[in-house]
């Protein structure tokens, strides 16, 4: 009886309930033919960034160390307190890990964004400076490693060589042992693995500029310097804001080559946090506080990388 009532009370509300025909239920059933398609790509992605992240979560709550595994066991939010509190090296890998971020990202935009445009002028041989320019970022970490600490040997290396021909040192260094200059040695090695990145990429955002603007300028009167600030910069924006985020992750988590050339030595001055849940892990079987480190590391990311997009996007705002 409820039914029809029902119908009765929609009929006066000139309501009338539309049958789905078998076509519209096919278009539906296409619609969700590219969701099956990319959903075994999905499940893969998901299987190798979800489960390894959830489990650092887990560990990072748990007594969890190979040397003594009779006191592991859930730990609860100790191992945070231990960082915060009682961790001796904790603020000082903390601290590097800043002065190595901001060293690298403002040397390799400054120093990549001068090369883009070395490289986006017209001269013969540009074709192969390009190519030798993408050269360093082809190079693994281990291998720039090795190379680097040959260049840097106190007895053998290139370095101290060079330096003593041109008489810029009385005496050889021990660059790379030297607590005056392990951290600036580690800098110049990454700086060279990592300007290219920002030549490359800044590179193919100059040549996506149209050339009317820069003809435009040039018959308003405007030199070089006016040309760059207002019409080269602008342009690069949004590739610099991306490029930008994306290297103060990579060198935030940068260990293969600090690892490799110092060990995060002399006296943990190149120690950085990464460097320091690395010596955790593999030296100390230390999982569980590794872990912890790890989380910390992240929650630390993730708002540096909310402040700054909120920050560019507030600024492309007042902007527009």
């Amino acid at each position: 009886m409820q039914l029809p009532l029902k119908r009765k009370a929609q009929e006066q509300l000139g309501y009338t309930p539309q049958k789905r025909t078998k076509e519209q239920k096919k278009i539906d059933i296409e619609k969700l033919f590219p969701y099956f398609f990319i959903a075994p790509a999905i499940l893969l992605i998901a299987s190798f960034w979800f489960y390894p992240l959830a489990n650092v979560f887990y560990y990072s709550l748990q007594n969890y160390n190979a040397n003594t595994p009779f006191y592991n066991g859930f730990a609860g939010l100790d191992n945070f307190k231990t960082i915060l509190f009682d961790d001796p090296q904790f603020l000082p890998s903390l601290i590097n890990s800043f002065k190595w971020v901001v060293s690298q990202v403002s040397l390799q935009v400054i120093l990549g964004l001068s090369i883009a445009l070395t490289l986006n002028q017209k001269f013969k041989g540009r074709t192969f400076l390009r190519a030798m320019a993408f050269t360093p970022w082809a190079i693994s970490g281990v291998l720039t490693s090795v190379m680097w600490s040959l260049m840097y040997n106190e007895h053998m290396g290139v370095v101290n060589d060079l330096f003593m021909k041109l008489n810029l040192i009385s005496h050889k260094y021990a660059w790379v042992a030297d607590l005056d200059t392990v951290f600036s040695a580690v800098v110049v090695a990454e700086l060279w693995r990592g300007i290219p990145f920002f030549s490359i990429t800044l590179l193919s955002a100059l040549q996506g500029i149209p050339e009317e603007l820069y003809e435009a300028a040039r018959v308003d009167g405007a030199g070089r310097v006016k040309t760059f600030f207002h019409i080269t910069l602008p342009q690069l924006k949004n590739t610099l804001v991306l490029t930008t985020l994306l290297r103060c992750v990579w060198e935030y988590n940068n260990v293969d080559l600090i690892f490799n050339l110092t060990g995060g030595g002399p006296a943990h001055h190149t120690t950085t946090l990464t460097m320091y849940v690395a010596e955790l892990a593999i030296r100390e079987n230390n999982f569980g506080y590794g872990s912890a480190i790890t989380v910390v590391s992240f929650v630390i990311l993730l708002i540096f990388a909310m402040t700054y997009l909120k920050l560019s996007r507030m600024e492309r705002g007042a902007e527009g």
